[in-house]
Order: structure tokens, then C-alpha cells, then sequence
């Protein structure tokens, strides 16, 4: 993989070590004649995109239109509490505070690397150029990812360039139409592009209801959240995920060095709270989707997966047999302790906490500046949310509304997690809806098509075991209970995690289920039958240490250098369907998964 390889390394050097070099998928399509086809448009996902400043406090000296977020993080070293403050948004609005102005970077550059030689979109735009693609036919859709899909309109017109782009490439090539490559949150964003574009104004871009049907031949999803992850929760509970969610991503180190004082967590905490988009990601579907108390669709999982050769296009079952692991309950979402999170329901005393009073005030002056909202909650308040012992799909977004009311009432104005009754109601046309699969159609398209394209085999957070922490004054209550291990007769149960088939974020069931039953034939959520296809990859690590991040990885962001997908996705921009790459590509139990949902389609 020559973009993982030092510069310095002759060739031969590298194939005397690895073998003979695979060609990357551009230069063998080119060889087999491939040339581009159809314009190209990503759509990158939260955190992956750039962004710079053009307007700020006196801290921020000397910044202007450098990348804040993006780039080498090196601000965030020289001066921690400034560049937290420019990150948030404002705590009512959900938009820009007063004097601060940070913009996304434009142009393919926003979205190629995240940080010096950690690529994100680079592998796939250079194996596109391959066969011919260039500036003039690839765009990059950037967007301000912290703050919520209807507000990139109403701040930065992002939709509505967005629109006009898409226009103008299908105009200049020809009349062919995009293929659109969304990644992560940008596969949601994008479910809101469609429909806002095809809304009447003001609401909406006013495009009519073909529009889709003109201008996008197919729309790649890559590790898309469709229906959540319950990662979101853990991090807008608790700032934390095994990975925090959206903060440890910032750079490798960084949550490990004292920057912030000691209040590292809760400074990230401040800033991520404020930013909108992450509710985009808390699970939708309840526990028709995501299971109750005692059932789960992964009933059954089994979570040593046997090694399987690399990306074998045959579907394998890689679960094992069951053997005699413990019963996992996956529709737990949060348990308060171990036990609770494996005692049968009727054993569970609760005590509801959604009445409660809040109690005093534990928050004095000194936590001011890493204010989050549990400091308005009391002793009461916070009791009563670990009494209620264990929490589903379906109550955790009480949990959110009692712990973080501010959060949830800014983000319940812009999403929504339910399941529509009749998609015919008129309210379904608010844009709370537009991107939640379950209370939206897909647009009147019937010759698009669909994949969903996502890494398998890799254990990937699903629920939580958690704790009441230390009384510390500015200390985040809740955290979850590292101690918390399965052992031998539960390996899904690592470090108070408990894990399922996916791509380290997003589970197969957030991933796959719409394409594999929400959206098959036709349904209520797909009425012109767009046909759906599922891609999955299977995971296997890098050979050695000089193919970088692997060409076969399978994890949520290493994908994007995944040769079998890059393969994939410049076959359709070059022209083929969805049939012509083989149809569904299956390692996972999705389709038996699905099967346990009953979903009214």
C-alpha cells in the first residue's frame, strides 16, 4: 500500500520484506480499462472535516483561517481553555457565540487527512484519480458537523451549495449523475440532504419530489449509524465510550495529557455537549429496534469470532456455535451494576426517577467554568437515576432529558428517534424527522440504488455497566465500571462494555437493517422500491507494520483504505450496478437479526 510507505523505501526493499506489492484498485481498474464515468460526491462525517477560524476572542490572536480542529491539534496544546471556548457553540442557540466565527475548511483538502499522515478520504481520491477523476468531477460536501443538519442551512447555506453543486456536475458531465459516498454522520446528513431537497421552500430547497431521480445514480453509505449507536449515549452521559465518543478522537494523547488541569473529561464534556449533530446519533427505534429488558435481536450472539481468511467473498458464519456462554441482555443499554445487568427483569427493583426532585444544588462557584448540567441535578437528582437500575432504548432518552434537559430540548427541536405511525401525517414534513430512517420515506427514485457498506468483525460497544463515581464537587457522577468483566462464560463483557458484531462504532444492526429489511422491495420507508444492497468486510489487521493501517481493515474510519470497498465504489462511479458487483455481501447475522424485529413495513 504505497501510501502507507515511507517515501524512502525503494521498492524493491518493500517487496523483499512484503512480497510483491497488490496493485491499489485504481491502477488495476485503469488496467482493465476502467475510465471515469459519473461525477463523485463525499460526504464526510462528524470530526473527520476541518475546521478553521474567522472570527474570534483576543486568545485566539493570530489564528485566523487556521484549522482549529484538523490539522496538527496544535493549539490545543498551547492554549487548552482558548480553543475549547471557540469549539463551543452557544449553549441556547446551538450556533455560533457572540465573536466567535469557525467555518469548514472547502474543497477535497477539509477531508483527506485528519491529521498528518492519518489519512480519511485521501486513499479513495487518489485511487479515483487513477482512472481519470479530478477537482472538476470529485466534490467534497463539507460541512460544519457540530451543528445540526437544518442549521448548516440556516447559518452557512450548506444544503443549498450542496444542491447546486450536484446540478452543476450533472450539467458539465454530460448529464450523468452522482454517485454519493457519505461516511459516518455524513451517511444521516445525507438522508436529510434528500429530503429537504425535494421540500417546497422555505423549509426545504424546493428541487420537487424527482429531483433525486435526475440527479443521483446511486448513494454509497459507508459505515452508516442509520439507527444509532449506542456509543452516543454512553458520551453525552458520561463523556466517555471506550473510546469517548466524539473527544478521543480529537488526537492520539491528548486525554492523556493534563492539558485542562484535572479536569480534562468535563472540559470536553462542555464543548460536546454543545455541539448538536452528536444527538443525531443516539439510537432511534426504541425497543422495537434495540430490544426491551429481556430480549434483543443479537439474542444469542456469540462473541469469539473464529479467524476467517481475508475478505472471502463467500458468506461464512463467523459467530461459532453458542456453546454455553451466558445469556447476554444487549437491550440494556445501561445497567447499574454488574449483576443488574444479567438478573432476569423480575428480580430488578426499581425506583422511577422521572418524578424526582433534584435536590440541592451541589454546584458551587468553582465548577463554574466546566459547568455541565449534573451540577444542577443535587444528590436527589442523582441518586434517583442509579436506582432506576438498568435503562433500553426506549428510556434512555428519558434518562437524557432528566440529566441534561438544555441538550436534549436544543436537540429535540432538530431530531427525533421514534417509529411513524402513518408517514402520511403531515407532521412527518418537519425537518426533525428527515433524518431518522424509521419516520421518513426515501425519495421517488425507483432507479437509484442503495448500499450499505460497513465493516463486520469487530467486537463493538452495544451496552454499558456503570457506576456512581467518586462525590468529588466537579466530578462527572456516572461513569462506567472498568472492573466489570464476564470472564469465561461471557467474553462480550470487556471493561463494562458489552460488545457485538461491527466496525468498532457502529454495530451491524445500526449499519445493516434498513437495507437489509426497513428499505427491501417495497416498504412504507422505500415506496418506489429502491433497490438495496449490502456490502460488508470483513475485518482482518494489517499484515505488517509497513501496510500501514491495513488494506483490509474493516474498522469504522480504516475502511476508507479498504481495497475490496475502494474496489467497489469506483466500479459503480465508473458505471456498474449494484447486481454487477455481486449483490449483498454478507459475514453477519443481519438478515437473522432483522428477522427478530418486528417492524410494521
Amino acid at each position: 500500500m504505497f501510501n502507507a510507505m515511507p517515501a524512502s523505501f525503494p521498492q524493491y526493499v518493500t517487496e523483499a520484506i512484503t512480497g510483491p506489492l497488490q496493485d491499489p484498485p485504481g491502477v488495476k481498474l485503469q488496467k482493465e480499462g476502467l475510465k471515469a464515468n459519473h461525477p463523485v460526491v463525499f460526504v464526510p462525517g462528524i470530526v473527520t472535516g476541518g475546521l478553521e477560524l474567522w472570527e474570534g476572542h483576543q486568545c485566539a490572536e493570530g489564528l485566523f483561517r487556521k484549522r482549529l480542529w484538523g490539522g496538527t491539534f496544535g493549539e490545543i496544546y498551547k492554549r487548552p481553555l482558548c480553543w475549547v471556548d471557540h469549539l463551543s457553540l452557544d449553549n441556547e442557540t446551538g450556533l455560533d457565540p457572540p465573536g466567535v466565527r469557525i467555518r469548514p475548511v472547502s474543497g477535497l483538502v477539509a477531508a483527506d487527512y485528519f491529521a498528518p499522515g492519518y489519512f480519511v478520504w485521501a486513499v479513495l481520491i487518489a485511487n479515483l484519480a487513477h482512472i481519470g477523476y479530478e477537482e472538476k468531477n470529485m466534490y467534497m460536501a463539507a460541512y460544519d458537523w457540530r451543528i445540526s443538519f437544518q442549521n448548516t442551512e440556516v447559518r452557512d447555506q450548506t444544503l443549498s451549495r450542496i444542491k447546486s453543486n450536484i446540478e452543476l456536475m450533472v450539467a458539465t458531465s454530460g448529464g450523468r449523475k452522482v454517485v454519493v459516498i457519505p461516511h459516518s454522520m455524513g451517511v444521516l446528513y445525507f438522508l436529510h440532504f434528500m429530503k429537504w431537497v425535494e421540500t417546497p421552500a422555505p423549509m426545504g430547497g424546493g428541487g420537487g419530489s424527482d429531483w433525486c431521480a435526475k440527479h443521483i445514480k446511486a448513494v454509497m453509505n459507508i459505515g452508516g449509524p442509520f439507527l444509532g449507536v449506542p456509543k452516543s449515549v454512553s458520551g453525552l452521559f458520561s463523556a466517555e465510550a471506550k473510546d469517548i465518543a466524539v473527544a478521543r478522537a480529537i488526537a492520539p494523547g491528548v486525554l492523556d495529557m493534563d492539558v485542562f488541569g484535572l479536569q480534562t473529561l468535563q472540559h470536553l464534556m462542555r464543548m460536546t455537549r454543545t455541539w448538536d449533530s452528536t444527538m443525531s446519533m443516539i439510537p432511534k427505534g426504541g425497543d422495537t429496534i434495540w430490544g426491551g429488558l429481556d430480549w434483543s435481536p443479537e439474542e444469542g450472539y456469540e462473541c469469539i469470532a473464529k479467524k476467517i481468511k481475508n475478505n472471502d467473498t463467500h458468506a461464512v458464519d463467523q459467530n461459532g456455535s453458542l456453546g454455553n456462554t451466558k445469556h447476554v441482555h444487549y437491550g440494556r443499554i445501561i445497567s447499574f451494576g454488574k449483576d443488574i445487568a444479567g438478573a432476569h427483569s423480575s428480580e430488578i427493583e426499581r425506583m422511577d426517577f422521572r418524578g424526582a426532585v433534584k435536590g440541592n444544588n451541589i454546584a458551587n462557584t468553582t465548577c463554574r467554568d466546566v459547568w455541565t448540567e449534573y451540577h444542577d441535578m443535587g444528590i436527589w437528582g442523582i441518586k434517583a437515576v442509579a436506582d432506576y437500575k438498568v435503562y433500553t432504548a426506549g428510556s434512555v432518552l428519558d434518562l437524557l432529558h432528566f440529566v441534561a434537559p438544555k441538550m436534549m430540548k436544543r436537540g429535540s427541536a432538530h431530531f427525533s428517534y421514534g417509529i411513524a405511525d402513518n408517514l402520511d401525517d403531515k407532521k412527518y414534513e418537519h425537518y426533525r424527522y428527515w433524518s431518522n430512517p424509521l419516520e421518513t420515506k426515501l425519495p421517488n427514485a425507483p432507479d437509484m440504488e442503495i448500499f450499505s457498506m460497513y465493516g463486520v468483525g469487530i467486537p463493538t460497544e452495544r451496552a454499558y455497566v456503570y457506576k456512581l463515581s467518586s462525590a468529588a464537587e466537579c466530578n462527572i457522577p456516572f461513569q462506567i465500571d472498568t472492573s466489570a468483566e464476564g470472564g469465561h462464560d461471557c467474553t462480550c463483557l470487556k471493561g463494562g462494555v458489552f460488545s457485538v458484531d461491527g466496525d468498532e462504532t457502529v454495530p451491524v444492526l445500526s449499519a445493516g437493517f434498513m437495507s437489509a429489511k426497513g428499505w427491501r422491495g417495497k416498504t412504507r420507508f422505500n415506496p418506489s422500491g429502491i433497490i438495496t444492497y449490502i456490502r460488508e468486510y470483513n475485518h482482518a489487521p494489517p499484515a505488517n507494520l509497513l501496510e500501514g493501517r491495513g488494506t483490509q481493515s474493516g474498522a469504522h474510519v480504516d475502511i476508507m483504505g479498504n481495497f475490496a470497498l475502494i474496489e467497489d465504489i469506483i466500479r459503480v462511479a465508473a458505471g456498474a450496478m449494484g447486481e454487477e458487483l455481486g449483490g449483498d455481501q454478507v459475514y453477519s447475522d443481519i438478515f437473522k437479526w432483522s428477522e427478530n424485529i418486528n417492524l410494521q413495513l
